[in-house]
Parts: C-alpha cells; sequence; structure tokens
C-alpha cells in the first residue's frame, strides 16, 4: 500500500526511538526492510520533501521540442496552409537549419486543429516501369492530359517529364493531339535539356502509351532521325507511365479548382505550377526534395547537410536536458 510523506516520517521516527531491533520493529509495523531502507535514504538526502511520492515516468522529456521552436512551427503552417506535416517538416529543417520529425508536426498541428482533410484523394500507380532509370535524361515519358476554356473548347497539355527525377523538362499547350504537337514538345525538351547540342552516347529513350500521334509512322521517322528509341506501354495498362499520369492527378488537383475563361489564363496558371513542382514541391518518392535537386544533381548534398542538422539538433536537446536536470 501506498503512504503518504506525514506516515512514512511517523515510521521512521518510531524505528529510530524504538529499543527493539529495527528488522524486528519493521515485522510488528508490516513494513518490508528494503522498502524502509528506501525511505531511510531518501529522507536523509532531501529531508520530508524526499518522502514525497513520485510519479513512475520521467519529469522532462529529453528530446522535446522547444517551446519557441515549437511556435515557429506554427507560425510556418499559418503562412503556408498548402504544405502537408511533410513538406512542413522538410521545410522547417532546410529553412530554419532545426530538424522538425514529420509526425512531430503533425501532432502540434492537430493540438492547434490546424489538420484538415484532403480535398481530394490520392490513387497510386499499382505498379511501375520494369527497367528502372539510374540517372537524368536516360527515360523520358510523355502523354497528353486535356483542359476546358470556357467558350474556347478543348485544349490539351503535352508534357516531357524525366522519368529518373520526375522533373517536368518541357510542356505545351495545344489545340489538338497531333503528331506535330508531340515533336514540337520534344523538341522544347532536347533544347532544355541540352541533349541537342551536347554530345551523348545515347539520346533519351521515350515511353508514351498508344494514343494514335505515338504510334504515328511520322513520330517514328523523327524519332529515328535523332536517335532516339520509342517505348510503348501495354494496351489499357496507364501504370506503365505512372509517373506522368501521377503528375496529371497533382496538376489537376490544383489547376482545376477555378475556371478559366482564356486560354492565356490557363497557360499562366500551368507555368506557374510546373515552377512550384520543379523547384518548390518536396516529393516524397524522391527522399523529400524536389525533382529539380535531383535533375541538377543537387539531392545528395541536400540529403547530407539534413543528415548533420538531426544529429547536431538531437545533440543540442540532450544537452539542454542535461544542463536543466543539474
Amino acid at each position: 500500500m501506498r503512504y503518504p510523506a506525514s506516515e512514512k516520517l511517523e515510521i521512521i521516527r518510531l524505528v529510530e526511538k524504538s529499543h527493539l531491533p529495527v528488522r524486528r520493529t519493521l515485522d510488528k509495523l508490516g513494513i518490508p526492510s528494503t522498502t524502509f531502507y528506501r525511505w531511510y535514504d531518501l529522507y536523509q538526502a532531501f529531508g520530508e520533501v524526499g518522502l514525497e511520492d513520485r510519479t513512475s515516468g520521467p519529469g522532462r522529456v529529453w528530446n522535446r521540442i522547444p517551446d519557441d521552436v515549437r511556435g515557429r512551427v506554427v507560425e510556418l503552417a499559418l503562412d503556408e496552409p498548402e504544405l502537408s506535416p511533410r513538406e512542413l517538416a522538410v521545410k522547417f529543417t532546410d529553412t530554419k537549419g532545426y530538424f522538425v520529425s514529420e509526425a512531430s508536426v503533425y501532432r502540434l498541428l492537430k493540438a492547434h486543429d490546424l489538420i484538415t482533410s484532403p480535398a481530394f484523394v490520392v490513387i497510386k500507380a499499382a505498379s511501375e516501369f520494369r527497367d528502372k532509370t539510374t540517372a537524368p535524361n536516360q527515360l523520358w515519358q510523355t502523354d497528353f492530359t486535356y483542359f476546358k476554356v470556357i467558350g474556347w473548347g478543348w485544349f490539351y497539355l503535352s508534357t516531357i517529364l524525366d522519368d529518373f527525377s520526375r522533373y517536368i523538362i518541357a510542356w505545351k499547350l495545344c489545340t489538338n493531339m497531333r503528331v506535330e504537337d508531340v515533336t514540337a514538345t520534344l523538341e522544347l525538351a532536347l533544347k532544355a535539356s541540352g541533349c541537342d547540342a551536347a554530345n551523348v552516347v545515347h539520346r533519351p529513350r521515350l515511353l508514351s502509351d498508344n494514343g494514335p500521334s505515338y504510334i504515328s509512322g511520322d513520330l517514328a521517322e523523327w524519332l529515328e532521325d535523332r536517335k532516339m528509341d520509342h517505348v510503348r506501354g501495354a494496351p489499357n495498362h496507364p501504370q506503365t507511365q505512372g509517373k506522368i499520369e501521377r503528375w496529371h492527378q497533382t496538376l489537376k488537383n490544383r489547376i482545376l479548382l477555378e475556371n478559366y475563361y482564356l486560354p492565356g489564363h490557363l497557360e499562366n496558371q500551368i507555368d506557374a505550377f510546373v515552377k512550384h513542382y520543379n523547384h518548390k514541391r518536396y516529393h516524397e518518392s524522391l527522399g523529400n526534395v524536389t525533382p529539380a535537386d535531383v535533375y541538377f544533381g543537387r539531392d545528395t548534398a541536400i540529403k547530407e547537410r539534413r543528415k548533420r542538422i538531426k544529429k547536431q539538433t538531437i545533440q543540442k536537446r540532450r544537452l539542454n536536458h542535461q544542463r536543466q536536470a543539474a
């Protein structure tokens, strides 16, 4: 049973004043000797305060995020409400030089009622391309998707996406899905990537579905002239082009939040989001770096810097805990 501090002190005084040996006195009181000596050691070290019951858990968690850091995380969440807890954790680490985990950010935002349900359902591709790429510009994925401009009709977005980095190399808003639209987009990609001017051993392979413009003989001749191989996915299996299909979903989740009445307005919105996607949006499958970081070879240095920040942050929290406990 538990004894309050006052009763523990009374038992200690009874034992001290008893003419009987300590063990016999304790037997009469029904107190185990190990319990008594533990009380007695605490009493001698801390006085009556040492006899107070203490919780079994630690009084202070050494790895707790400081209050000022927690406040800055909440401020960042309020400034950029479109970021998920994962993106907030990565951005805070990169910009503030202080590591916070995704789980910590989620709990902090949930405590401040800043977690909202997504406005859309995320669907993952069922499988991936069999031959994985190991560097940028080995394989480009391409496809069309469509948007409606009120009063103008349908427009078609042709995109070239680098398979390794998911970087959007080039895109073009078209009024049709002809071979000329595909080749025009590829020309933009070759120029943007430098593959049209650089002396490379292998040009990028092109991965597409089996749409009419992609199975055309004119496209095959155009690709042969530029020494580019062409790979097409199996019919009725869009998962082969899963990365560009996922890009279309990500784009439309943002772009289709409003209506468009001019093609130029739609084009400006696509351009702004492509820049955000390439250079600002942390991609989970890339290790929480941006497609541009991977495409231009910055990802390794960024990930090493994050490891150092995490190690320094943990050391700092442990040192602060030791100072406060001393």
